[in-house]
C-alpha cells in the first residue's frame, strides 16, 4: 500500500448525523471557519467534554468531517461536488449511501474495515471485532493506533445502524440494508469505491458486489452505463468477458501492476 491507502486517518467514532450537518453547512455556502465553529458548538457536549487539548478527539472528529466534505483531496473534488448534487435530491433517510461513498473515497481505511466486516458477514452471518482487527494487523502492521481506529470505525457502523450488536460481546450482525436502484447513484458509488483502491480499476460486478458496501444492495448495471454517467471513468477490456472500469489516468499504472503480479 502507499499514499492514502496506507494511512489510517479515520480514527474516531463519528455519527451519521454529524456528516449530515456538515453537508448541510457546505450546501448553504458556509466557509471553513463558519463550519468549524458550528461543529465545535454541535460537538461541545458530545465529544471531549471539558477537554482543553489542542488536538483532542473533538478536533480530530471535525478534521475528518471537513476532509470528507469540504477540504477534500484535489482528485476527489468533482466526486464530492457530484455527490452533494445527488444528495440534495434524496430523502434524508436515503442519504447514508452518499455519506458512505464519500467516506470510502476519502478514507480507504474505512473501506478496509468495511470490506473485512462485509466479508465475514457473508461467510458466517456475523463479524467478530477480533477477526476484523486481525486483518487490520495483516494490512497495516502492528500499530496500536490501527487497532483503536478499527474499533471506532466498527462503533461508527453500529451508530449508523448498518451493524447490530449481538448478545455476545464483540460479535456483530448485519444491520439495516438499503436497496439502490438509480443508475446515476450506482455509477457514483462505483467511482467512490474505485477512488479507495490502489490501482483504480476493477470489474464492475466486483465493485457492485464488494463487501466494502455491505450496507447496500446495488442494482447491477453494465460498465457502459457506469461510464455514461461519469466522464472520469473509462472501460478497459482484456478479453470478451474481462471488462473493467478504470479511473482516467490509471490505465498505465493498472497494466503495470498486472504485469508485476504475473
Amino acid at each position: 500500500m502507499n499514499g492514502r491507502q496506507a494511512q489510517i486517518g479515520f480514527s474516531q467514532r463519528i455519527r451519521l448525523e454529524w456528516f449530515e450537518q456538515t453537508t448541510n453547512m457546505v450546501l448553504a455556502g458556509n466557509d471553513k471557519t463558519a463550519i468549524n465553529d458550528s461543529l465545535q458548538a454541535l460537538l461541545g457536549d458530545k465529544v471531549s467534554v471539558g477537554s482543553q487539548a489542542v488536538r483532542g478527539s473533538r478536533e480530530k472528529v471535525i478534521t475528518i468531517l471537513l476532509k470528507t466534505w469540504l477540504t477534500v483531496a484535489r482528485e476527489l473534488e468533482t466526486l464530492r461536488d457530484e455527490g452533494l448534487n445527488i444528495l440534495q435530491g434524496l430523502p434524508r433517510k436515503e442519504r447514508i449511501v452518499i455519506h458512505w461513498g464519500m467516506v470510502l473515497a476519502a478514507y480507504p481505511f474505512w473501506g478496509a474495515i468495511a470490506a473485512n466486516t462485509g466479508r465475514l458477514l457473508r461467510l458466517q452471518g456475523t463479524a467478530a471485532a477480533a477477526h476484523v482487527q486481525r486483518r487490520v494487523k495483516e494490512q497495516y502492521g502492528e500499530r496500536e493506533s490501527a487497532f483503536r481506529a478499527a474499533r471506532r470505525v466498527l462503533r461508527s457502523f453500529i451508530d449508523w445502524g448498518v451493524l447490530n450488536e449481538t448478545h455476545d460481546k464483540g460479535i456483530y450482525a448485519q444491520g439495516k440494508q438499503y436497496s439502490v436502484e438509480e443508475p446515476r447513484l450506482i455509477a457514483w458509488m462505483v467511482e467512490a469505491s474505485l477512488r479507495s483502491r490502489l490501482h483504480g480499476a476493477a470489474a464492475v460486478k466486483d465493485l457492485l458486489d464488494s463487501p466494502s458496501v455491505f450496507p447496500f444492495r446495488l442494482a447491477h448495471i453494465s460498465a457502459e452505463q457506469v461510464v455514461s454517467f461519469s466522464p472520469r471513468l473509462d472501460i478497459l477490456r482484456h478479453g470478451l468477458d474481462d471488462e473493467l472500469v478504470v479511473l482516467q489516468g490509471h490505465r498505465t499504472s493498472y497494466r503495470t501492476s498486472r504485469t508485476l503480479d504475473n
